[in-house]
Protein backbone atom coordinates (compact mmCIF):
# COMPACT_ATOMS: atom_id res chain seq x y z
CA UNK A 1 0.00 0.00 0.00
CA UNK A 2 1.51 3.37 -0.82
CA UNK A 3 2.62 5.72 1.85
CA UNK A 4 -0.20 8.11 3.36
CA UNK A 5 -0.19 11.59 2.27
CA UNK A 6 1.36 14.31 4.55
CA UNK A 7 -1.70 16.21 4.80
CA UNK A 8 -3.75 12.88 5.82
CA UNK A 9 -2.41 12.37 9.37
CA UNK A 10 -4.03 14.68 11.24
CA UNK A 11 -7.08 12.87 12.48
CA UNK A 12 -4.43 10.34 13.78
CA UNK A 13 -2.69 12.83 15.30
CA UNK A 14 -5.64 14.43 17.16
CA UNK A 15 -6.99 11.30 18.27
CA UNK A 16 -3.73 9.98 19.41
CA UNK A 17 -3.23 13.51 21.29
CA UNK A 18 -6.57 13.05 22.98
CA UNK A 19 -6.11 9.38 23.92
CA UNK A 20 -2.84 10.68 25.76
CA UNK A 21 -4.53 13.12 27.51
CA UNK A 22 -7.74 10.64 28.63
CA UNK A 23 -4.82 8.29 30.31
CA UNK A 24 -3.30 11.05 32.05
CA UNK A 25 -6.64 12.13 33.15
CA UNK A 26 -7.18 8.53 34.21
CA UNK A 27 -4.41 8.45 36.35
CA UNK A 28 -4.75 12.11 37.76
CA UNK A 29 -7.86 10.79 39.59
CA UNK A 30 -7.72 7.22 39.44
CA UNK A 31 -10.83 6.85 37.60
CA UNK A 32 -12.18 5.70 34.17
CA UNK A 33 -14.49 8.52 33.22
CA UNK A 34 -15.76 8.10 36.36
CA UNK A 35 -16.79 4.80 36.09
CA UNK A 36 -15.58 3.61 39.47
CA UNK A 37 -13.82 0.84 38.22
CA UNK A 38 -11.03 -1.59 39.88
CA UNK A 39 -7.79 0.07 40.83
CA UNK A 40 -5.32 -2.43 38.78
CA UNK A 41 -7.53 -1.82 35.27
CA UNK A 42 -7.87 1.79 36.18
CA UNK A 43 -3.58 2.13 35.92
CA UNK A 44 -3.14 -0.60 33.45
CA UNK A 45 -5.66 1.30 30.70
CA UNK A 46 -3.78 4.73 31.96
CA UNK A 47 -0.74 3.24 30.96
CA UNK A 48 -2.06 2.24 27.69
CA UNK A 49 -3.69 5.02 26.75
CA UNK A 50 -0.47 6.91 27.07
CA UNK A 51 1.59 4.44 25.43
CA UNK A 52 -1.00 3.90 22.71
CA UNK A 53 -1.45 7.86 22.16
CA UNK A 54 2.04 8.41 21.50
CA UNK A 55 3.13 5.41 19.57
CA UNK A 56 0.30 6.57 17.10
CA UNK A 57 1.66 9.69 16.44
CA UNK A 58 4.75 8.25 14.58
CA UNK A 59 4.75 5.61 11.08
CA UNK A 60 7.02 3.52 12.62
CA UNK A 61 4.66 2.72 15.53
CA UNK A 62 0.94 3.82 14.28
CA UNK A 63 -0.06 0.04 14.01
CA UNK A 64 1.41 -0.62 17.76
CA UNK A 65 -0.43 2.44 19.02
CA UNK A 66 -3.72 1.86 17.22
CA UNK A 67 -3.91 -2.11 18.28
CA UNK A 68 -3.12 -0.67 22.11
CA UNK A 69 -6.10 1.64 21.70
CA UNK A 70 -8.36 0.21 20.16
CA UNK A 71 -8.34 -2.93 22.87
CA UNK A 72 -8.59 -0.45 25.76
CA UNK A 73 -11.22 1.24 24.53
CA UNK A 74 -13.01 -2.32 23.11
CA UNK A 75 -12.88 -3.49 27.04
CA UNK A 76 -14.40 -0.41 27.81
CA UNK A 77 -17.35 -0.75 25.48
CA UNK A 78 -17.62 -4.43 26.48
CA UNK A 79 -17.72 -3.44 30.44
CA UNK A 80 -20.98 -1.31 29.11
CA UNK A 81 -22.86 -4.46 27.78
CA UNK A 82 -23.71 -5.64 31.73
CA UNK A 83 -26.05 -2.76 32.17
CA UNK A 84 -27.62 -2.54 29.02
CA UNK A 85 -28.70 -6.25 29.84
CA UNK A 86 -30.10 -5.59 32.92
CA UNK A 87 -31.53 -1.79 32.05
CA UNK A 88 -32.13 -1.76 28.32
CA UNK A 89 -35.00 0.54 28.35
CA UNK A 90 -32.74 3.23 29.64
CA UNK A 91 -30.73 4.31 27.18
CA UNK A 92 -27.45 5.84 28.59
CA UNK A 93 -25.94 2.53 28.67
CA UNK A 94 -26.63 2.31 25.34
CA UNK A 95 -25.38 5.92 25.04
CA UNK A 96 -21.79 4.53 26.91
CA UNK A 97 -21.12 1.59 24.46
CA UNK A 98 -21.40 3.62 21.60
CA UNK A 99 -19.57 6.37 22.59
CA UNK A 100 -16.88 4.48 23.67
CA UNK A 101 -17.39 1.80 20.24
CA UNK A 102 -16.90 5.13 18.42
CA UNK A 103 -13.37 5.49 19.82
CA UNK A 104 -12.60 1.65 18.67
CA UNK A 105 -13.44 2.93 15.51
CA UNK A 106 -10.63 5.26 15.18
CA UNK A 107 -8.05 2.97 16.07
CA UNK A 108 -9.75 -0.08 14.08
CA UNK A 109 -9.48 2.48 10.77
CA UNK A 110 -5.54 3.51 11.40
CA UNK A 111 -5.13 -0.27 12.11
CA UNK A 112 -6.53 -1.67 9.25
CA UNK A 113 -4.99 1.31 6.57
CA UNK A 114 -1.44 0.48 7.36
CA UNK A 115 -2.26 -3.45 7.02
CA UNK A 116 -1.93 -3.73 3.41
CA UNK A 117 -4.08 -6.88 3.36
CA UNK A 118 -7.07 -4.34 3.93
CA UNK A 119 -8.27 -3.48 0.11
CA UNK A 120 -9.42 0.67 0.14
CA UNK A 121 -13.00 0.32 -1.13
CA UNK A 122 -13.77 -2.09 1.99
CA UNK A 123 -11.96 -0.14 4.46
CA UNK A 124 -13.96 3.13 3.42
CA UNK A 125 -16.99 0.85 3.81
CA UNK A 126 -16.18 -0.60 7.06
CA UNK A 127 -15.22 2.84 8.65
CA UNK A 128 -18.45 4.37 7.32
CA UNK A 129 -20.90 1.84 8.93
CA UNK A 130 -19.10 1.86 12.35
CA UNK A 131 -18.87 5.26 12.64
CA UNK A 132 -22.43 5.91 11.24
CA UNK A 133 -23.63 3.36 13.51
CA UNK A 134 -22.37 5.30 16.89
CA UNK A 135 -23.35 8.67 15.32
CA UNK A 136 -26.95 7.09 14.95
CA UNK A 137 -26.53 6.39 18.51
CA UNK A 138 -25.26 9.94 19.30
CA UNK A 139 -28.80 11.42 17.81
CA UNK A 140 -31.31 9.04 19.51
CA UNK A 141 -29.39 9.68 22.83
CA UNK A 142 -29.92 13.57 22.40
CA UNK A 143 -32.95 13.57 21.37
CA UNK A 144 -34.11 11.16 24.28
CA UNK A 145 -31.69 13.86 26.97
CA UNK A 146 -33.04 16.87 25.12
CA UNK A 147 -32.95 19.15 28.25
CA UNK A 148 -29.65 18.01 29.54
CA UNK A 149 -28.00 18.70 26.02
CA UNK A 150 -29.86 21.73 26.05
CA UNK A 151 -28.27 22.74 29.29
CA UNK A 152 -24.90 22.42 27.88
CA UNK A 153 -25.00 24.76 25.65
CA UNK A 154 -23.34 28.20 26.41
CA UNK A 155 -26.79 30.70 27.61
CA UNK A 156 -24.77 34.01 25.84
CA UNK A 157 -25.26 31.45 22.26
CA UNK A 158 -28.16 32.62 20.66
CA UNK A 159 -30.76 32.13 19.70
CA UNK A 160 -31.56 30.10 22.48
CA UNK A 161 -29.88 26.53 23.89
CA UNK A 162 -32.69 24.58 22.99
CA UNK A 163 -32.58 26.00 19.27
CA UNK A 164 -28.68 24.65 19.24
CA UNK A 165 -29.88 21.33 21.01
CA UNK A 166 -32.56 20.78 18.25
CA UNK A 167 -29.66 21.53 15.54
CA UNK A 168 -27.31 19.17 16.58
CA UNK A 169 -29.15 16.46 16.98
CA UNK A 170 -30.55 17.19 13.36
CA UNK A 171 -27.04 17.29 12.11
CA UNK A 172 -26.07 14.26 14.17
CA UNK A 173 -29.18 12.17 12.09
CA UNK A 174 -28.01 13.85 8.75
CA UNK A 175 -24.19 12.97 9.13
CA UNK A 176 -25.58 8.63 10.06
CA UNK A 177 -27.37 8.99 7.08
CA UNK A 178 -25.36 10.04 5.11
CA UNK A 179 -22.15 8.11 6.04
CA UNK A 180 -24.30 4.72 6.16
CA UNK A 181 -26.14 5.54 2.94
CA UNK A 182 -22.71 6.67 1.57
CA UNK A 183 -24.22 9.92 0.25
CA UNK A 184 -21.75 12.89 0.40
CA UNK A 185 -20.15 10.56 3.13
CA UNK A 186 -16.79 12.76 2.46
CA UNK A 187 -18.77 16.00 3.75
CA UNK A 188 -20.71 14.43 6.33
CA UNK A 189 -17.35 13.34 7.98
CA UNK A 190 -16.02 16.54 7.67
CA UNK A 191 -18.46 18.53 9.08
CA UNK A 192 -19.26 16.04 11.92
CA UNK A 193 -15.37 16.69 12.81
CA UNK A 194 -15.88 20.40 12.95
CA UNK A 195 -19.20 20.15 14.61
CA UNK A 196 -17.65 18.06 17.28
CA UNK A 197 -14.19 20.17 17.86
CA UNK A 198 -16.55 23.28 18.14
CA UNK A 199 -18.22 21.42 21.04
CA UNK A 200 -14.85 20.42 22.51
CA UNK A 201 -14.25 24.44 22.50
CA UNK A 202 -17.57 25.90 23.06
CA UNK A 203 -18.70 23.44 25.71
CA UNK A 204 -15.95 21.73 27.30
CA UNK A 205 -13.16 24.34 27.78
CA UNK A 206 -15.19 26.54 29.28
CA UNK A 207 -16.55 24.00 31.51
CA UNK A 208 -12.60 22.43 32.67
CA UNK A 209 -11.53 26.30 32.82
CA UNK A 210 -14.41 27.05 35.04
CA UNK A 211 -13.87 23.76 37.72
CA UNK A 212 -10.08 22.56 36.93
CA UNK A 213 -10.59 20.23 39.93
CA UNK A 214 -14.09 18.24 37.92
CA UNK A 215 -12.62 14.91 36.60
CA UNK A 216 -15.93 14.80 34.92
CA UNK A 217 -15.35 17.71 32.87
CA UNK A 218 -11.87 16.89 32.20
CA UNK A 219 -12.70 12.98 30.75
CA UNK A 220 -15.34 14.66 28.93
CA UNK A 221 -13.65 17.36 27.27
CA UNK A 222 -10.83 14.48 26.59
CA UNK A 223 -13.90 12.14 25.26
CA UNK A 224 -14.94 15.26 22.78
CA UNK A 225 -11.55 15.47 21.07
CA UNK A 226 -11.26 12.01 21.00
CA UNK A 227 -14.28 10.89 18.72
CA UNK A 228 -13.47 13.92 16.79
CA UNK A 229 -10.40 12.82 16.09
CA UNK A 230 -12.12 9.82 14.66
CA UNK A 231 -14.12 11.34 12.33
CA UNK A 232 -11.73 13.29 11.80
CA UNK A 233 -9.52 9.90 10.40
CA UNK A 234 -12.27 8.85 8.52
CA UNK A 235 -12.70 11.75 6.38
CA UNK A 236 -8.84 11.87 6.24
CA UNK A 237 -9.65 8.15 4.96
CA UNK A 238 -12.39 9.09 2.25
CA UNK A 239 -10.93 12.53 1.09
CA UNK A 240 -7.78 10.16 -0.67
Amino acid sequence: MTEPAPGSNLGRHVFGVAALAFGLITLAWHDYNGWHQPRYLVHAAAAALIFGGAAIQFRRTAKTGALVLGAVYLIFALLCVPQIVAKPQIYNSWGNFFEQFSLVTGPAIVYAYWSSAWPREILNRMGRILLGMCVASFTLEQAIYLGATAHLVPKWLPPSQMFWAVMTTVFFALAAVALLTNRMALLAARLLTMMLVIFGLLVWVPLVLSDLHSHTNWSEFAETFAIAGTAWILADLLGE
